[in-house]
């Protein structure tokens, strides 16, 4: 399952890459400022069709499309690209994110971030790794000495002062706060000990369901 998975996600890249690098790209607008790409629509079919032809059975949940099979026991759980916005403006922080539960429990999580050429994986109770290497989350102990990511949700153009506010708090009391707009990157960067933590409010389970499950399997805390 887990080789499957790495092998689908890096079976992305060349659809990513072949519109990164051109000049403009095709956006859609589902808010102000939440947009969707034709890479993202690319890479979900893609990613759907290559799991209902393994995996037929299986229910699968995605940013973009309706939930297929609902309530089957194995739940595919996607973000065809997370850091849309980011892609959108050639800023490389982008990746796909797969994870499959079963019966609830998050089984196994890879996110691949193209551009940087870096794949994080991990299956409940066997570790997390970043591209073939096991990874561990930091030893820091204080917030002080720490570097914080975060993230804020669409709605930051009518609550941007109470984000800003929590922003302001970290930013006071930890040595540093960076906001990369991508999920879950930032959690696979707290897997691997460059982050010392990350916290952002109204994710969604395809933001989180990989990332959350490497965080944990690298020794981390998720709440």
């Amino acid at each position: 399952m887990l080789n499957f998975m790495t092998d689908l996600a890096r079976s992305t890249e060349i659809i990513i890459r072949k519109a990164y690098n051109k000049t403009e790209t095709n956006i859609k607008y589902k808010g102000n400022i939440d947009l969707v790409t034709e890479t993202d629509l690319q890479c979900e079919e893609f990613i759907i069709s290559s799991i209902r032809n393994k995996f037929p059975e299986d229910a699968i949940l995605s940013e973009e499309s309706e939930v297929i099979n609902d309530g089957a026991p194995i739940k595919w759980i996607i973000d065809p690209l997370d850091g849309t916005t980011n892609f959108a403006h050639r800023y490389p922080f982008c990746a796909v994110s797969i994870g499959v539960e079963e019966l609830g429990i998050m089984k196994y999580g890879v996110v691949f971030a193209p551009i940087l050429n870096e794949l994080f994986y991990a299956e409940k109770g066997k570790g997390a790794f970043l591209n073939n290497n096991s990874i561990s989350v930091s030893k820091g102990t204080k917030i002080s000495t720490s570097l914080i990511g975060t993230g804020f949700p669409y709605d930051r153009w009518e609550k941007g002062d109470f984000y800003i506010k929590e922003y302001l708090a970290f930013t006071k009391k930890c040595q540093g706060v960076r906001r990369a707009g991508a999920a879950a990157i930032d959690l696979c960067y707290v897997a691997c000990g460059r982050l010392d933590g990350f916290f952002e409010r109204k994710l969604k389970p395809w933001d989180t369901a990989a990332g959350s499950l490497i965080v944990s399997e690298a020794g981390g805390t998720v709440s």
